[in-house]
């Protein structure tokens, strides 16, 4: 089966998504939230992070949009995605600065757009590369924060996934997990899913992060337009954990 995270339309859909203005992707009479959701899983980071700002790990970055708002706050921020065509999208935004996607409004029609970077934010504090969050290389070091948002419905194991992330986190460190948890067995064996009769998600994390502890549950909406007449809005449940000892 082809990776559907390869494909143009799903790399223009994501790159709204990141970068759009909120009148790039919704129609001036609509306010609904989560249109800013990559931000926002930034800002829930950045919000627990009071003491050392060195590194940040954003797994799962996707075409990267959060790893590029942690750099606001952060020393250095490391990009990991398992697809190619994001990853080069999310270097390209740090070359330049702004990249250029086809925005479908209806049937074959469609709009150009350039979606550009706040010039603020330092982009030579990030980091994209390729990898697979269930097999990262050993050689990452070790981070302040981590954020991992709407990634673990998306792996083929996401207790293995999981089960790295303390070894990962400096002492005092924070790890936000956000995902609507749609397991679907394109992406994850049924027999891996986190979410079963005689268990939440949520419950499942903590029994795969016995060393760090819960210190925050909320409710996060988020909102990918696919057209416009179209749109996907979802309620992704955020979880932050702390890493004391």
């Amino acid at each position: 089966m082809s990776n559907p995270y390869e494909s143009q339309e799903l790399l223009d859909q994501y790159l709204l998504f990141h970068f759009g203005t909120k009148a790039d992707i919704l129609p001036s009479e609509w306010d609904l939230p989560g249109w800013a959701y990559p931000t926002d899983c930034a800002e829930k980071v950045i919000a627990q992070v009071t003491g050392n700002k060195g590194r940040a790990l954003d797994l799962g970055c996707s075409v990267g949009r959060s790893s590029f708002e942690l750099a606001r706050h952060m020393n250095e921020v490391v990009g990991i995605d398992f697809s190619h065509a994001f990853i080069d999208a999310a270097n390209a935004m740090k070359e330049s600065g702004e990249v250029s996607v086809i925005r479908r409004d209806e049937g074959d029609r469609s709009t150009p757009l350039k979606l550009a970077l706040d010039p603020a934010i330092d982009r030579s504090r990030t980091h994209f590369e390729h990898g697979d969050a269930c097999n990262l290389r050993d050689d990452l070091g070790t981070f302040d924060a981590i954020l991992m948002a709407n990634l673990v419905d998306r792996v083929p194991d996401p207790m293995a996934c999981l089960r790295r992330i303390p070894s990962l986190l400096n002492i005092g460190g924070t790890v936000v997990i956000t995902s609507p948890y749609t397991w679907l067995e394109s992406y994850t064996p049924r027999e891996n899913w986190l979410s079963l009769p005689e268990q939440s998600a949520a419950q499942a994390l903590e029994r795969a992060l016995p060393e760090l502890q819960l210190v925050e549950q909320s409710n996060m909406p988020f909102l990918i337009r696919e057209h416009a007449r179209k749109y996907q809005w979802s309620l992704a449940e955020c979880t932050v954990w702390q890493k004391n000892v």
